[in-house]
């Protein structure tokens, strides 16, 4: 354990481990696409708000790793995380969680200023303080959690200039809110029996796999349908970006048509992975869309 804190390579892999670096970019990506989004133009004004959520999100992501470490060691999936396989001690991973935050919090606070700075310290709180402990006392902790995933690109938005009382802000933040919950109901079709392992509640104990499929599948169908405010609400204007996110969305529901039915196989993990190619894919056809003149 010394000589692993002593080893500069090993405390680099930790620390990006603890911080989840390449899920933590892909927030700042969504707080990138929302300052594009309200700005315009890509200019060097999306490099603070981008760098300072994803300090944020690296650090949310360690002091969550802190606050489950004792149900992280029960479960296979994440028994080889930094604290369960005793790679770090607590009072280390808190050091490496609270230096990830504060950065965080002195980019926002110095580059695009205290709103910026006030959706990210939100977000923190909402993931740590409010998602994390709900996990120990309802199945349904996904709900309220996915708040998570709407705040980044808020922050993006007003960063660029936009206020959150738009309503194209709240159709930005709804629309990556409503992606957040399937990305955790198809995680419990594969991981189920490992939450209810670690005594975590689990809709795999309230509900059957066909029914979780079922309601699986309505949520997405739901995230589909709410790309459609992204133009409603003006976001996207052009005849040719509005089509390709309405391809998207059709292509999205028929990719998960499957989950009806009982006797064509499913892949989990490559469905998990299809959601996030399709936000993606939103994403860069909105960024293009906002960019592009004609």
């Amino acid at each position: 354990m010394e000589q692993q804190k002593n080893n500069p390579r090993e405390l680099l892999k930790i620390t990006s481990e603890l911080g989840k670096v390449r899920i933590s970019v892909a927030v700042a990506f969504t707080t990138f696409t929302g300052y594009i989004l309200s700005n315009g133009a890509v200019n060097r004004g999306f490099i603070l708000p981008f760098l300072g959520i994803f300090l944020m999100a690296c650090g949310a992501s360690a002091l969550n790793q802190v606050q489950e470490a004792d149900t992280d060691k029960i479960m296979k999936r994440t028994a080889g995380r930094p604290l369960p396989s005793r790679r770090i001690g607590k009072q280390g991973a808190i050091g490496i969680a609270m230096t990830y935050f504060v950065s965080g919090c002195l980019v926002l606070y110095f580059g695009p200023g205290l709103l910026t700075l006030a959706v990210g310290v939100s977000t923190f709180v909402w993931y740590n303080l409010i998602y994390t402990p709900l996990k120990k006392v309802t199945a349904f902790a996904a709900v309220p959690g996915s708040m998570v995933g709407a705040l980044p690109p808020l922050a993006g938005w007003v960063a660029g200039g936009g206020s959150l009382t738009d309503p194209k802000a709240l159709a930005l933040g709804f629309f990556f809110f409503m992606g957040q919950i399937p990305h955790f109901w198809l995680l419990l079709l594969k991981l189920g029996k490992q939450y209810e392992s670690a005594n975590l509640p689990s809709l795999t104990q309230l509900l059957t796999d066909e029914q979780i499929k079922r309601l699986t599948f309505v949520w997405i169908a739901a995230t589909a349908i709410s790309a459609l405010a992204l133009p409603l609400f003006r976001l996207q204007d052009k005849v040719w970006s509005v089509s390709l996110i309405i391809l998207l969305s059709i292509s999205l529901i028929v990719v998960f048509v499957p989950l009806l039915s009982r006797k064509k196989p499913f892949n989990v993990g490559k469905s998990f992975v299809l959601i996030n190619v399709y936000y993606l894919f939103v994403m860069l056809v909105m960024i293009a869309g906002r960019l592009i003149v004609a």
